[in-house]
């Protein structure tokens, strides 16, 4: 865990801000928390949403407001993989509660948990805007699997045990 944001970051985010009009900074804080989160090990902690809020010369509480509104932003430390599940209507009504059972079942762990091992940190969102392809989940912030069954995710999981 770092204690404070690295010059690179700092570079990156002053890159970053070249975007937007000299007085208004702030409007980098969803970038420089994202690249902060991933300095850290995929979380943020309080000192440094502090960190970033006073980079930006914004209110601390306008940057812990985003980091604690988005899902995208972690404040305790996540698994090694983080799988998303969309909860939202579309894939409740197309068996997302099947999907979270079974990834509760087969991972021994529930919704907001990480693996005894750090591997996995299953996560229940809001939406994830692939509503024809329900249920859906979202791997490691990057990777979207739609249609999903017991069957695709036990693969889904087998391969990425087989990659580490």
């Amino acid at each position: 865990m770092i204690t404070a944001f690295s010059e690179s970051v700092r570079q990156q985010i002053d890159q970053w801000l070249t975007k937007f009009p000299l007085d208004r900074k702030q409007s980098g804080v969803l970038y420089a928390l994202r690249l902060v989160q991933e300095e850290n090990d995929g979380f943020l902690t309080t000192e440094l949403i502090d960190q970033v809020a006073d980079y930006l010369e914004m209110p601390r509480s306008a940057a812990y407001e985003v980091a604690t509104f988005y899902s995208m932003y972690d404040l305790k430390p996540q698994g090694k993989h983080r799988i998303d599940v969309c909860t939202n209507i579309s894939c409740m009504l197309r068996g997302s509660d099947k999907i979270v059972e079974h990834l509760e079942k087969r991972l021994g762990i529930k919704l907001g948990e990480t693996t005894a091992d750090g591997y996995f940190t299953l996560r229940e969102v809001e939406c994830l805007a692939a509503c024809l392809g329900a249920p859906v989940l979202q791997l490691d912030d990057r990777n979207y699997y739609e249609d999903l069954s017991p069957e695709k995710i036990d693969a889904i999981l087998d391969k990425l045990k087989e990659a580490s």
